[in-house]
Parts: structure tokens; sequence; C-alpha cells
């Protein structure tokens, strides 16, 4: 309450400057780190956490300039508020100009008499409000006339309660200046009691809170748009897992393929996640029994993420398993599918490799479009194949695919990957190592577990040990193992 309308109360004691001085200095001080942090925010308008982050940190802007300017306030004392002069409204003189000042310009005062009808405003409100400083101010009667339509009772309901039962005021409304514009204006009073008891006057500050209200508003949209987001985001998430276990089913052990005869291969396979948040992406093993007893092994990856880089995923593992089906060799499948790729309404990078197994004779054709060649385990160590040509699946149209074949024998051990088997940061193991040295480690570490892989009693048992290698790095992207061991 101004001091000038309780002259019989006891002053207030003013805080120790010292104490109100290292406060403002830990207020600009907090004020400069919330900025830095808003100034660090992603600036792309489609991250939605990036504008929900920097809407915050201007919130909280606003707050603490609020707050600095209230504590200096505090320091220096309130600013003046003119005394109720006796003369009539109507004759009275203008109102001093407002301070400048961020937070002075929209915190004013005001007090209404109801004894003799008369109402007094700082400069500040004048301001706030738009309205010409060398107008009366309005009484209590006229006041609601500024404020929209459906805030109108909420205003009434306040100043009635403050009248007749004497309670504070503490609400907001929104007022339309001379100019058009709307602002939200905070208004806190309390009745002043006359010796009797009763209401002799009323008064109170109000504050325009437009631009916090604002950034509250902006916090909150980017909220609901982030939340939105990140429900699409989750439910992409769950669709691409469930359209890539349709098509590539985890397998519970080793499979026998062909399933009756001799030289069958044990085979089993994996599928490594990435880390915990990345989307699904297009990575997938297979292996098929072929008509008259042959097997196909493959594994690939199409470039990218989400639902719509798995579908198109299920659809190169279709289009593969149909021709191999068939009858097309390994060189001459990879071709169509590059055809396919090109032709697709979204076009896509993948690479693959693809093996054709025939029992028989134990002799493995094979190959591959941009993907890490096999590696064939026997006696005790490991190499990779020799590969053939073969350029990306989409890469270029008319693309033509190189074959190659391998004469297996009994014992031996094939492992298919995927390229994010190995993530690059932990593919070489020496820092300052070129792409092509990392490749190279991460090929070496693979066939370093050959004396392993020579002690392990089925296929299921290699994939575990790659899995305890590998599976616990942090990956970037998912990937995919297949170990296929030739039978007796």
């Amino acid at each position: 309450m101004p001091p000038h309308l309780s002259a019989d109360r006891p002053a207030a004691q003013p805080p120790r400057r010292g104490t109100v001085d290292a406060l403002i200095s830990q207020t600009r001080r907090l004020r400069g780190e919330v900025d830095a942090v808003r100034r660090e925010a992603p600036g792309d308008e489609e991250d939605a956490q990036g504008r929900w982050q920097r809407a915050l940190c201007t919130l909280a802007l606003h707050q603490l300039n609020d707050l600095d300017a209230h504590l200096a306030e505090l320091r220096d004392g309130p600013p003046e508020v003119p005394a109720p002069s006796p003369a009539p409204a109507a004759a009275r003189t203008a109102p001093a100009a407002p301070r400048t000042g961020s937070l002075l310009s929209r915190v004013g005062s005001a007090e209404w008499n109801l004894l003799t009808d008369e109402a007094s405003w700082s400069g500040e409100l004048y301001q706030i409000l738009g309205r010409d400083a060398a107008a009366p101010p309005l009484t209590l009667d006229e006041l609601p006339s500024l404020v929209l339509d459906e805030d109108r009772p909420m205003l009434t309901a306040m100043v009635t309660d403050c009248l007749i039962d004497a309670k504070p005021i503490d609400g907001e409304f929104r007022v339309v200046r001379p100019d058009g514009t709307v602002r939200t204006v905070h208004m806190m009073g309390e009745p002043v009691l006359d010796p009797d008891g009763s209401t002799a006057s009323m008064w109170a500050v109000l504050r325009d809170v437009s631009e916090l209200r604002r950034s509250q508003r902006v916090v909150g949209e980017t909220r609901e748009s982030f939340q939105r987001q990140r429900h699409v985001a989750q439910t992409e998430h769950r669709l691409a897992i469930e359209l890539q276990e349709s098509v590539v089913p985890p397998w519970r052990g080793s499979l026998r393929l062909p399933r009756t005869g001799p030289r069958a291969l044990d085979v089993a396979a994996h599928y490594l996640p990435s880390s915990a948040g990345a989307p699904i992406g297009g990575n997938w093993y297979d292996a098929l029994e072929l008509p008259g007893g042959e097997t196909l092994l493959s594994v690939g990856d199409l470039t990218g993420h989400g639902v719509s880089v798995t579908s198109g995923m299920a659809m190169l593992l279709g289009a593969l398993r149909g021709m191999a089906v068939a009858g097309t060799r390994p060189g001459q499948l990879l071709s169509w599918l590059n055809q396919l790729i090109d032709t697709t309404v979204q076009p896509a990078l993948g690479s693959a490799v693809c093996c054709r197994y025939l029992p028989a004779t134990r002799t493995l054709s094979w190959a591959q479009a941009g993907h890490p060649a096999p590696l064939l385990y026997r006696d005790g160590t490991g190499r990779a194949l020799t590969a053939p040509d073969g350029v990306l699946l989409g890469a270029t149209s008319g693309a033509v695919y190189g074959q190659a074949e391998e004469s297996l024998r009994v014992g031996d051990l094939l492992l298919l990957r995927t390229e994010g088997l190995i993530p690059r940061n932990a593919a070489a193991p020496h820092p300052g190592e070129t792409g092509g040295e990392a490749g190279t480690a991460a090929v070496q570490r693979l066939l370093g577990l050959a004396p392993r892989f020579g002690e392990a009693r089925t296929a299921q048992d290699c994939v575990r040990m790659v899995v305890e290698e590998f599976g616990g790095a942090e990956r970037e992207d998912d990937a995919c193992v297949l170990v296929a061991r030739v039978g007796s």
C-alpha cells in the first residue's frame, strides 16, 4: 500500500542495500547464463524441441528482467504516487511522465476514493492503458469500459468483493487501448478502511504482463507441438519395428538348410538395434530354402530410417525371395533389384550381398552391391572373399553385377554382416587411422574370432560370440550378422 494512504501505520524498514545489491548481481549473472543457453538452442524452425527450449529461455529472461527491476526499485524506493487532489477530477493537472525503464513503464498504481468519487492514477498507468496523460482518470464505474467483454464479469466481481467484503484483489483481465491493441493487465489491490471499519478507498497496482503471457503461450504451444511430434515418432518407431519383425523375424537357435539331405548349412543370425531412441533402419538378414535343395543367404541395408525405409526393405526382400525361388542367379538378381529401386516413387540407396549355396557340390555362388564381402573361416583362420564388381543398389541405372564362386569344405564357416556391426568409433583402435585403415581394422577384429569359432559347436554359438564382442558398443545404425556352417 502506498505510504500516503496509511499515515497511521508504522513505516516499513528498507532492506539492507548491500543485500539487495548482491541479489541484483546474482540475478544479472543468472540472466546472462540463461541468455547463453537460449543462443545455443537449435535455430532450425522445424526443430520442435529447439523452439521449445528457446521459448522457455525467453520466458525465463522476461521474468529475470522483471526481478532485476523489482530489486532495483526495492533498493531505490517505490515510484511516487500522487496524493488525491481536493479539486474535482476533471480539473486536476496531468500526472508526471512515467519513468524510463522496462519495468516501471509496465507497472502503474491507482487509488479510488469512495467518499469523494475521485480517482488518482500514476503516470505509468496512463501509459499502460494508452490514455492521454492530460485526461482525467477513470472511476471504478468507468474502468470496465476498457476491458474486453468476456473479462468484465471477472473485474466486476473482484472490485465488488474488495469494496463489500474487504477481500484483496489479485487477477488479470485484458484491456483494449485506444489504438486497438489488446494488453493483458495483472491487478493487485486492497481496500483502505476508515476508523469505523468501512471501506474508504481502494488502491491497486496494475502491471502490463502481455509479453510474459505471450511467452508462456509460446512455451505451451511449442510444448504441445513437441509432444505431438514425439507421439508421432513413437508411433512410427513402433510400426517400423512391427513391420521389420514381420519380415525379418528373430530366429530362436539355428536353422538347418536344406532341411533334409547331407552337406546342409547350420544357419543362425542376429539383429543388433542402434542406440536407444534412434529410428529403425532398413537392415535385413535372410535364409531361404530354394527348390532343388539350394539355399539362399542374404544380408542388406537400405539407407535411411523410419517406416518408409522399413517398408522399402520389405519390398526389396520380397522381390529378392521371389526372384531367387524362380531360379535367378545372384548377379542377375542384384541387377533386377537395382532396376526395381531405380523405378520406385521414392528412390533410395542400398547395399546387399546375395549367396546361393548348392549342397551337392558345396559350391557358393555370390554377388555384392557395395557391401562388405563375406568372411570365410577355415581351420582356425579367416579371410575375406574376393568381391566381384558391384555398385550400390540405386546408384546408377542399368548397373551390371559380377558373380563369384567359392568351393566350400565341411566345417567351413561363412559370416555375412551389414556395415553397422562395428561402429565407426570402434572400428579404429588407434587414433588417426583413415577410413580405409579403420575398415581394415574392423575386418581384422572379426577375423580374429577364428580360433573361438573353431571351438564352437553350432552357428548360434558363433553368433553369440560376435554379439558379445561387438553388441555392447554405441552404434548410430542398426546391424545384422548371419553365420552359416557347412555340415557333413
